[in-house]
């Protein structure tokens, strides 16, 4: 008869859902978002290139490194190095190493927005 009176208890789901809404709110909070931007980008058109008395700028984006004229210079310095004091109408030609990928070419044209007066062209392969 002891058996009898003994009910099995039903499990509660409760606590386990607040478990999960707690690691739902930790996995969001602590989850970082990408940013994305625009880069405008226009096609090349037929006619006759603008001619300038300045040599144009060149630069090598690696995908480690890159080179201005030949001189090593970190991403982060471009709104402080020489390129920030270009005339206007500065010619830039970019040439891409073989295993530079689409987010640092992304990465170095946004860093490049901020100076308006150059005239950035990027060199195909």
């Amino acid at each position: 008869m002891a058996k009898a009176r003994q009910r099995r208890r039903r499990l509660s789901m409760t606590s386990l859902i607040d478990v999960i809404f707690l690691l739902l709110l930790f996995f969001m909070l602590t989850s970082t978002f990408s940013k994305f931007s625009e880069v405008e980008l226009s096609a090349a058109g037929s006619g006759a290139a603008a001619t300038s008395d300045k040599p144009p700028l060149f630069m090598q984006l690696g995908t480690d490194q890159l080179r201005l004229n030949g001189n090593g210079l970190a991403l982060t310095d471009l709104a402080t190095s020489s390129l920030a004091q270009a005339e206007e109408g500065t010619v830039l030609l970019v040439s891409l190493e073989a295993e530079v990928d689409a987010q640092r070419l992304t990465d170095l044209l946004v860093a490049l927005r901020g100076l308006p007066r150059l005239r950035v062209t990027v060199l195909g392969s």
